[in-house]
Protein backbone atom coordinates (compact mmCIF):
# COMPACT_ATOMS: atom_id res chain seq x y z
CA UNK A 1 0.00 0.00 0.00
CA UNK A 2 1.49 3.45 -1.13
CA UNK A 3 0.29 5.45 2.23
CA UNK A 4 -0.62 9.13 1.53
CA UNK A 5 -2.69 11.98 2.87
CA UNK A 6 -5.43 11.16 0.02
CA UNK A 7 -5.47 7.13 0.70
CA UNK A 8 -6.02 7.22 4.67
CA UNK A 9 -8.09 10.73 4.55
CA UNK A 10 -11.27 8.28 5.61
CA UNK A 11 -9.14 7.61 9.16
CA UNK A 12 -9.01 11.17 9.40
CA UNK A 13 -12.09 12.51 9.31
CA UNK A 14 -13.93 14.06 12.42
CA UNK A 15 -16.32 12.23 13.95
CA UNK A 16 -19.11 12.51 16.72
CA UNK A 17 -20.17 10.25 19.25
CA UNK A 18 -23.27 11.90 22.13
CA UNK A 19 -21.52 15.02 21.57
CA UNK A 20 -18.16 13.64 22.44
CA UNK A 21 -16.27 15.26 19.50
CA UNK A 22 -13.27 12.86 18.27
CA UNK A 23 -10.64 14.35 15.97
CA UNK A 24 -10.54 11.19 13.81
CA UNK A 25 -11.77 7.92 13.42
CA UNK A 26 -8.27 5.70 14.86
CA UNK A 27 -9.35 4.32 19.00
CA UNK A 28 -6.65 2.69 20.73
CA UNK A 29 -7.96 -0.38 22.22
CA UNK A 30 -7.78 -1.70 24.93
CA UNK A 31 -4.79 -3.90 26.03
CA UNK A 32 -4.35 -5.57 29.46
CA UNK A 33 -0.38 -4.50 30.60
CA UNK A 34 -0.09 -4.87 34.23
CA UNK A 35 1.67 -2.69 34.84
CA UNK A 36 0.07 -1.07 37.84
CA UNK A 37 1.80 -1.95 40.83
CA UNK A 38 -0.90 -2.82 43.81
CA UNK A 39 -3.67 -2.00 41.64
CA UNK A 40 -2.62 2.09 41.28
CA UNK A 41 -2.16 3.81 38.19
CA UNK A 42 1.03 5.85 38.47
CA UNK A 43 2.64 8.86 36.81
CA UNK A 44 4.14 6.47 34.25
CA UNK A 45 1.27 4.53 32.87
CA UNK A 46 -0.06 8.87 32.80
CA UNK A 47 2.88 9.38 30.78
CA UNK A 48 2.44 6.02 28.26
CA UNK A 49 -1.43 7.22 27.17
CA UNK A 50 -0.09 11.23 27.37
CA UNK A 51 2.53 9.93 24.33
CA UNK A 52 -0.73 8.50 22.70
CA UNK A 53 -2.72 11.35 22.85
CA UNK A 54 0.21 13.85 22.02
CA UNK A 55 0.29 11.82 18.78
CA UNK A 56 -3.56 12.20 17.18
CA UNK A 57 -4.83 9.32 18.94
CA UNK A 58 -8.70 10.08 18.27
CA UNK A 59 -9.99 8.04 21.82
CA UNK A 60 -8.07 6.47 23.61
CA UNK A 61 -9.75 3.63 25.57
CA UNK A 62 -7.52 2.07 28.43
CA UNK A 63 -6.82 -0.89 29.61
CA UNK A 64 -9.45 -2.83 31.52
CA UNK A 65 -9.81 -1.47 35.13
CA UNK A 66 -11.77 -3.47 37.69
CA UNK A 67 -14.78 -2.78 39.59
CA UNK A 68 -15.86 -3.02 43.49
CA UNK A 69 -16.07 -6.66 43.53
CA UNK A 70 -13.35 -8.52 45.75
CA UNK A 71 -13.22 -11.51 42.83
CA UNK A 72 -13.35 -8.81 39.90
CA UNK A 73 -9.28 -8.98 38.95
CA UNK A 74 -6.71 -12.51 39.10
CA UNK A 75 -3.47 -9.96 39.23
CA UNK A 76 -2.58 -7.67 41.92
CA UNK A 77 -0.79 -5.49 39.10
CA UNK A 78 -3.89 -4.76 36.76
CA UNK A 79 -5.59 -1.54 37.58
CA UNK A 80 -8.57 -1.14 39.48
CA UNK A 81 -11.31 1.69 39.10
CA UNK A 82 -12.53 2.17 42.81
CA UNK A 83 -9.58 2.34 45.73
CA UNK A 84 -8.96 6.15 46.43
CA UNK A 85 -5.33 5.51 45.34
CA UNK A 86 -6.35 4.05 42.04
CA UNK A 87 -8.95 6.72 41.19
CA UNK A 88 -6.45 9.28 42.22
CA UNK A 89 -3.94 7.82 39.70
CA UNK A 90 -6.76 7.53 36.80
CA UNK A 91 -7.14 11.81 37.49
CA UNK A 92 -3.50 11.83 36.68
CA UNK A 93 -4.41 9.88 33.93
CA UNK A 94 -6.80 11.66 32.35
CA UNK A 95 -5.81 15.01 33.29
CA UNK A 96 -2.43 13.86 30.56
CA UNK A 97 -4.55 12.84 28.02
CA UNK A 98 -6.42 16.28 28.31
CA UNK A 99 -2.96 18.26 28.63
CA UNK A 100 -2.96 17.05 24.76
CA UNK A 101 -5.95 17.64 23.93
CA UNK A 102 -6.83 13.77 23.76
CA UNK A 103 -10.06 11.92 24.62
CA UNK A 104 -10.21 9.02 27.45
CA UNK A 105 -12.33 6.25 28.07
CA UNK A 106 -11.77 3.88 31.02
CA UNK A 107 -12.75 0.08 29.81
CA UNK A 108 -14.66 -1.06 33.34
CA UNK A 109 -14.31 -5.05 33.89
CA UNK A 110 -14.92 -7.22 35.71
CA UNK A 111 -12.93 -11.27 34.99
CA UNK A 112 -15.93 -13.14 35.74
CA UNK A 113 -14.78 -17.16 35.95
CA UNK A 114 -11.61 -16.33 34.32
CA UNK A 115 -9.98 -15.47 37.67
CA UNK A 116 -9.08 -18.60 39.36
CA UNK A 117 -9.80 -18.68 42.74
CA UNK A 118 -6.71 -17.78 45.26
CA UNK A 119 -6.27 -15.23 42.47
CA UNK A 120 -5.45 -11.24 42.37
CA UNK A 121 -6.16 -8.84 45.84
CA UNK A 122 -8.32 -10.95 47.09
CA UNK A 123 -7.26 -14.65 46.66
CA UNK A 124 -10.22 -15.70 49.10
CA UNK A 125 -13.28 -14.60 47.42
CA UNK A 126 -15.76 -16.41 45.78
CA UNK A 127 -15.52 -15.79 42.18
CA UNK A 128 -18.58 -14.32 40.51
CA UNK A 129 -20.02 -15.93 37.25
CA UNK A 130 -24.11 -16.07 36.64
CA UNK A 131 -24.11 -20.07 37.28
CA UNK A 132 -21.00 -21.34 39.27
CA UNK A 133 -19.83 -22.97 35.68
CA UNK A 134 -16.12 -22.26 34.40
CA UNK A 135 -15.74 -20.71 30.99
CA UNK A 136 -15.06 -24.79 29.95
CA UNK A 137 -18.59 -24.85 31.23
CA UNK A 138 -17.73 -27.27 34.17
CA UNK A 139 -19.47 -26.43 37.86
CA UNK A 140 -17.45 -25.19 39.77
CA UNK A 141 -19.46 -23.40 42.78
CA UNK A 142 -23.16 -22.53 43.81
CA UNK A 143 -24.80 -19.84 41.75
CA UNK A 144 -25.44 -16.80 42.93
CA UNK A 145 -28.61 -15.07 43.99
CA UNK A 146 -30.20 -12.32 42.19
CA UNK A 147 -29.47 -9.75 44.95
CA UNK A 148 -25.60 -10.77 44.26
CA UNK A 149 -26.11 -10.33 40.80
CA UNK A 150 -28.01 -6.89 41.06
CA UNK A 151 -24.71 -5.98 43.40
CA UNK A 152 -22.34 -6.64 39.99
CA UNK A 153 -24.27 -4.50 38.18
CA UNK A 154 -23.91 -1.37 40.42
CA UNK A 155 -20.54 -1.65 40.90
CA UNK A 156 -20.37 -0.92 37.21
CA UNK A 157 -22.25 1.94 37.66
CA UNK A 158 -19.79 3.00 40.66
CA UNK A 159 -17.13 3.00 38.65
CA UNK A 160 -18.50 4.53 35.68
CA UNK A 161 -19.91 7.46 38.05
CA UNK A 162 -16.50 7.64 39.39
CA UNK A 163 -14.87 8.17 35.75
CA UNK A 164 -17.40 11.03 35.17
CA UNK A 165 -16.46 12.49 38.30
CA UNK A 166 -12.96 12.49 37.54
CA UNK A 167 -13.45 14.10 34.23
CA UNK A 168 -12.93 10.67 31.69
CA UNK A 169 -14.95 12.02 28.24
CA UNK A 170 -16.82 8.27 28.24
CA UNK A 171 -17.35 4.69 29.18
CA UNK A 172 -16.43 1.45 27.62
CA UNK A 173 -17.82 -1.66 29.57
CA UNK A 174 -16.30 -5.01 28.85
CA UNK A 175 -18.63 -7.15 27.82
CA UNK A 176 -16.71 -9.58 25.73
CA UNK A 177 -14.11 -12.48 25.01
CA UNK A 178 -15.86 -14.63 27.88
CA UNK A 179 -15.40 -11.98 30.96
CA UNK A 180 -18.22 -11.44 33.17
CA UNK A 181 -20.69 -9.42 31.71
CA UNK A 182 -20.26 -12.19 28.21
CA UNK A 183 -20.77 -14.93 30.60
CA UNK A 184 -24.20 -14.11 31.16
CA UNK A 185 -24.50 -13.41 27.28
CA UNK A 186 -23.23 -16.87 26.12
CA UNK A 187 -25.56 -19.68 26.86
CA UNK A 188 -22.20 -22.05 28.06
CA UNK A 189 -21.69 -20.43 31.27
CA UNK A 190 -24.97 -18.69 31.75
CA UNK A 191 -27.60 -21.76 32.57
CA UNK A 192 -29.86 -19.68 35.13
CA UNK A 193 -33.89 -19.82 35.13
CA UNK A 194 -34.44 -16.16 36.27
CA UNK A 195 -35.39 -13.12 34.59
CA UNK A 196 -31.41 -13.65 33.43
CA UNK A 197 -31.01 -16.47 32.22
CA UNK A 198 -32.79 -18.72 28.76
CA UNK A 199 -33.61 -16.91 25.43
CA UNK A 200 -31.21 -14.18 23.95
CA UNK A 201 -32.84 -11.63 25.53
CA UNK A 202 -32.69 -13.05 29.05
CA UNK A 203 -29.14 -13.78 28.67
CA UNK A 204 -28.82 -9.93 28.05
CA UNK A 205 -30.97 -9.13 30.53
CA UNK A 206 -27.54 -8.47 32.62
CA UNK A 207 -25.74 -6.24 30.67
CA UNK A 208 -28.63 -4.28 29.88
CA UNK A 209 -29.42 -3.32 33.83
CA UNK A 210 -25.74 -2.45 33.79
CA UNK A 211 -26.28 -0.35 31.10
CA UNK A 212 -29.34 1.36 32.59
CA UNK A 213 -27.61 1.89 35.82
CA UNK A 214 -24.46 3.26 34.18
CA UNK A 215 -26.54 5.66 32.09
CA UNK A 216 -27.84 6.81 35.30
CA UNK A 217 -24.63 7.32 36.96
CA UNK A 218 -22.98 9.48 33.64
CA UNK A 219 -26.34 10.98 32.23
CA UNK A 220 -24.95 12.24 28.62
CA UNK A 221 -21.64 10.88 28.86
CA UNK A 222 -21.02 8.37 25.90
CA UNK A 223 -21.39 4.87 26.80
CA UNK A 224 -19.60 1.96 24.93
CA UNK A 225 -20.36 -1.79 25.03
CA UNK A 226 -17.47 -4.38 23.93
CA UNK A 227 -18.71 -7.59 22.27
CA UNK A 228 -17.20 -10.38 20.90
CA UNK A 229 -18.19 -13.86 19.54
CA UNK A 230 -15.17 -15.52 20.39
CA UNK A 231 -14.41 -16.64 23.57
CA UNK A 232 -11.23 -17.64 25.87
CA UNK A 233 -10.52 -21.07 25.05
CA UNK A 234 -13.39 -21.15 22.77
CA UNK A 235 -11.74 -19.07 19.40
CA UNK A 236 -14.48 -20.46 17.02
CA UNK A 237 -17.50 -19.79 19.33
CA UNK A 238 -20.49 -18.10 17.79
CA UNK A 239 -22.93 -17.71 20.18
CA UNK A 240 -24.91 -15.74 17.62
CA UNK A 241 -25.03 -17.87 14.83
CA UNK A 242 -26.75 -16.07 12.04
CA UNK A 243 -27.90 -12.18 11.86
CA UNK A 244 -31.33 -13.24 13.42
CA UNK A 245 -29.96 -14.02 17.06
CA UNK A 246 -27.42 -11.29 16.55
CA UNK A 247 -29.80 -8.59 16.15
CA UNK A 248 -32.37 -9.92 18.81
CA UNK A 249 -28.79 -9.89 21.36
CA UNK A 250 -27.95 -6.22 20.08
CA UNK A 251 -31.62 -4.67 20.02
CA UNK A 252 -31.07 -5.36 23.48
CA UNK A 253 -28.27 -3.25 24.05
CA UNK A 254 -30.01 -0.37 22.01
CA UNK A 255 -33.10 -0.12 23.91
CA UNK A 256 -31.00 -0.09 27.74
CA UNK A 257 -29.10 3.38 26.15
CA UNK A 258 -26.03 2.27 25.08
CA UNK A 259 -24.76 4.40 22.45
CA UNK A 260 -21.89 2.69 20.57
CA UNK A 261 -20.67 -1.14 20.22
CA UNK A 262 -17.68 -1.97 20.04
CA UNK A 263 -16.77 -5.02 17.99
CA UNK A 264 -14.13 -7.39 19.23
CA UNK A 265 -12.78 -9.85 16.16
CA UNK A 266 -9.04 -11.26 16.10
CA UNK A 267 -8.92 -10.27 12.39
CA UNK A 268 -11.17 -7.40 11.41
CA UNK A 269 -10.92 -8.44 7.45
CA UNK A 270 -13.04 -11.63 7.90
CA UNK A 271 -16.66 -12.00 7.36
CA UNK A 272 -18.96 -13.04 10.27
CA UNK A 273 -21.43 -14.32 8.52
CA UNK A 274 -19.98 -15.91 4.74
CA UNK A 275 -22.51 -17.81 4.33
CA UNK A 276 -25.08 -14.81 4.54
CA UNK A 277 -23.11 -12.63 2.45
CA UNK A 278 -20.05 -14.04 1.17
CA UNK A 279 -16.26 -14.14 2.08
CA UNK A 280 -16.04 -10.51 1.45
CA UNK A 281 -19.23 -9.92 3.36
CA UNK A 282 -19.89 -7.65 6.36
CA UNK A 283 -17.34 -8.13 9.32
CA UNK A 284 -18.99 -8.17 12.98
CA UNK A 285 -19.05 -4.45 13.29
CA UNK A 286 -20.44 -4.08 10.10
CA UNK A 287 -23.51 -6.52 10.95
CA UNK A 288 -24.20 -4.77 14.46
CA UNK A 289 -24.36 -1.55 13.14
CA UNK A 290 -26.70 -2.83 10.26
CA UNK A 291 -28.73 -4.53 12.81
CA UNK A 292 -28.90 -2.36 15.61
CA UNK A 293 -28.49 1.22 14.13
CA UNK A 294 -25.70 2.24 16.24
CA UNK A 295 -22.11 3.73 15.80
CA UNK A 296 -19.85 0.86 15.68
CA UNK A 297 -16.04 0.27 16.95
CA UNK A 298 -14.32 -2.37 14.60
CA UNK A 299 -11.42 -4.19 15.87
CA UNK A 300 -8.67 -7.01 15.52
CA UNK A 301 -5.37 -7.29 13.76
CA UNK A 302 -5.68 -3.72 12.30
CA UNK A 303 -2.20 -2.99 10.33
CA UNK A 304 -0.79 -6.92 11.82
CA UNK A 305 -0.77 -9.78 9.51
CA UNK A 306 -1.80 -12.32 12.40
CA UNK A 307 -3.90 -11.78 15.49
CA UNK A 308 -3.24 -11.08 19.13
CA UNK A 309 -3.00 -14.84 20.34
CA UNK A 310 0.27 -16.07 19.29
CA UNK A 311 1.85 -12.61 20.73
CA UNK A 312 0.69 -14.10 24.31
CA UNK A 313 3.55 -16.94 23.07
CA UNK A 314 5.92 -14.18 22.17
CA UNK A 315 5.29 -14.07 18.70
CA UNK A 316 5.80 -11.34 16.28
CA UNK A 317 3.92 -10.31 13.43
CA UNK A 318 4.47 -8.13 10.26
CA UNK A 319 2.79 -4.91 9.31
CA UNK A 320 0.02 -5.81 7.13
CA UNK A 321 -1.51 -3.36 4.36
CA UNK A 322 -4.66 -1.37 5.87
CA UNK A 323 -6.56 -0.53 2.62
CA UNK A 324 -8.96 -3.37 3.06
CA UNK A 325 -9.76 -1.48 6.78
CA UNK A 326 -9.73 1.85 5.14
CA UNK A 327 -12.25 0.45 2.30
CA UNK A 328 -14.95 -0.50 4.73
CA UNK A 329 -14.93 2.46 7.20
CA UNK A 330 -14.95 4.86 3.95
CA UNK A 331 -18.19 2.54 2.94
CA UNK A 332 -19.83 3.28 6.52
CA UNK A 333 -19.96 -0.59 7.46
CA UNK A 334 -18.74 0.96 10.88
CA UNK A 335 -17.75 4.47 12.16
CA UNK A 336 -14.13 4.27 14.37
CA UNK A 337 -11.08 1.81 14.02
CA UNK A 338 -9.29 0.31 17.21
CA UNK A 339 -5.53 -0.44 17.28
CA UNK A 340 -4.42 -2.12 19.22
CA UNK A 341 -0.86 -4.00 19.29
CA UNK A 342 0.58 -1.60 16.71
CA UNK A 343 -0.33 0.91 19.04
CA UNK A 344 0.72 -0.75 22.40
CA UNK A 345 4.33 -0.74 20.67
CA UNK A 346 4.61 2.70 18.62
CA UNK A 347 3.08 5.54 20.52
CA UNK A 348 3.60 7.49 17.42
CA UNK A 349 1.59 4.44 14.93
CA UNK A 350 -1.10 7.10 13.97
CA UNK A 351 1.28 10.40 12.81
CA UNK A 352 3.29 7.36 10.70
CA UNK A 353 0.31 6.90 8.84
CA UNK A 354 -1.44 10.20 8.68
CA UNK A 355 1.70 11.46 6.91
CA UNK A 356 2.79 8.49 4.69
CA UNK A 357 5.49 7.14 6.75
CA UNK A 358 4.49 3.68 6.27
CA UNK A 359 8.43 2.82 5.64
CA UNK A 360 9.02 3.96 9.42
CA UNK A 361 6.44 1.60 10.80
CA UNK A 362 8.08 -1.87 12.42
CA UNK A 363 6.64 -4.75 12.53
CA UNK A 364 5.28 -5.87 16.03
CA UNK A 365 7.59 -7.75 18.30
CA UNK A 366 6.01 -8.24 21.85
CA UNK A 367 9.36 -7.68 23.36
CA UNK A 368 9.49 -4.50 22.23
CA UNK A 369 6.71 -2.89 23.58
CA UNK A 370 6.34 0.88 24.63
CA UNK A 371 5.96 0.72 27.86
CA UNK A 372 6.97 3.61 29.63
CA UNK A 373 9.97 5.02 27.36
Amino acid sequence: MTVTAETVAPLFEPFSLRGMSLKNRIVMAPMTRSHSPGGVPNEENAAYYQRRAAAEVGLIITEGTTIGRPAASGDTSIPNFHTPDALTGWQRVANAVHHEGGRIAPQIWHMGMVRKPGQGPHPDARSDGPSGLSVSGKAVQDPPSENEILDMAQAFAKAAGAAKSLGFDCVELHGAHAYLIDQFLWAKTNQRSDRFGGSIEARAEFAAEIIRLCRNAIGDLPLILRISQWKQGDYSAKPSSNPDELERLVTVFADAGVDCIHCSQRRIWEAEFPDVDGESGLNLAGWVKKLSGLPTISVGSVGLNSDFLGSYAGEGSQKRDISDVIQRLEKGEFDLVAVGRALLQDPEWVMKVRYGRWEDIQDYDADAQDNYF
